[in-house]
């Protein structure tokens, strides 16, 4: 039996790069795959039907699959998706928010509306995606009176984890997916769903503004096992892992795929503290409490009262 026969899964923006290879690799594995792309270009500019052409892939390999060119920051046209795989298969299994653009400016060059749409497509999008099949299996726990099978998998980045110069869009969105992450593994914990996030490193279009002089490969452009560190799919097993029953256990975490190495990440948590000893802090010693107990940018000397 394959890693994931019988499951019905959803993955946005999987026309081109990751969300394609992402969507080739759960039908590997036994998935019927919901293929949404709206088909604009990396810019989220026009629209078409890129989708078809996975769909195509995906049943001449002996899949199953269907195409769907909602927006996934537009509400009805969320929900439609993730109604479309219980419609076609009579459930959902998988959700991977997958669909992104890129509007790459200085924060003195951007205007409102590109960082407005960046967010709509990234956040935005997920959100209503992961509303919608949150309602979708709340009410089939509640008809079942006990919990049902769901797998959320997110997709953040570097540009959000780091920092990246020119996406203060694009960056706040994919920092702001792993609050939503998390979260979503707490609300969703008591009906046995799962959220987890993935941040992969790979050579797509969307990178292509910050990784220029290449021309991006898809995933179905590679032979049976080459290894490419910046192949669109090198993060896919993971996703597809994660969506499947032996990842049950595993909730509200972000992986790092970046080439060979494949990382968990901790963020948030505490790496230094100080105490105030019950009484306020005092601005005017603070500075030197931070460099020398915070930072160590500085000897404290000796405190023989300590």
């Amino acid at each position: 039996m394959s890693l994931l026969d019988g499951k019905v899964a959803l993955v946005t923006g999987a026309g081109h790069g990751i969300g394609r290879a992402h969507a080739l690799e759960l039908a590997s594995h036994g998935a019927k795959v919901v293929v949404n792309d709206l088909g604009s270009n990396h810019h989220g500019e026009g629209s078409g039907r890129d989708a078809d052409v996975v769909v195509d892939i995906i049943r001449s390999r002996g899949g199953e699959a269907v195409a769907d060119y909602g927006n996934v920051s537009d509400e009805a046209a969320a929900d439609a998706m993730v109604a479309r795989g219980v419609q076609e298969w009579g459930r959902l299994d998988i959700l991977v928010n997958n669909a992104g653009i890129v509007r790459d400016k200085a924060i003195w060059n951007m205007t409102v509306d590109e960082f407005d749409l960046v967010m709509a497509v990234h956040l935005r999008g997920s959100w209503l995606t992961s509303r919608a099949a949150a309602r979708h299996w709340r009410d089939s726990a509640k008809a079942a009176g006990g919990q049902v099978y769901g797998r959320i998998i997110n997709t953040t980045s570097g540009a959000g984890l780091q920092g990246n110069f020119g996406q203060t869009n694009y960056g706040s969105a994919k920092a702001a997916l792993v609050g939503l992450t998390l979260t979503l593994s707490v609300e969703l914990a008591s009906i046995g769903v799962t959220a987890n996030a993935v941040s992969p490193g790979a050579a797509t279009r969307l990178s292509a503004g910050v990784t220029p002089g290449f021309t991006p490969r898809e995933a179905d452009d590679y032979a049976d096992g080459e290894w490419d560190p910046m192949a669109p799919q090198v993060c896919s097993p993971v996703v597809a892992w994660l969506g499947s029953e032996k990842a049950a256990f595993v909730s509200g975490q972000v992986f790092r795929v970046l080439g060979q190495d494949l990382q968990l990440l901790k963020g948030f948590a505490p790496a230094a503290a100080l105490d105030n000893g019950g009484k306020p802090w005092d601005a005017t010693t603070l500075g030197r409490l931070i460099e020398t107990r915070i930072y160590g940018s500085r000897a404290p000397g000796l405190n023989l009262g300590s």
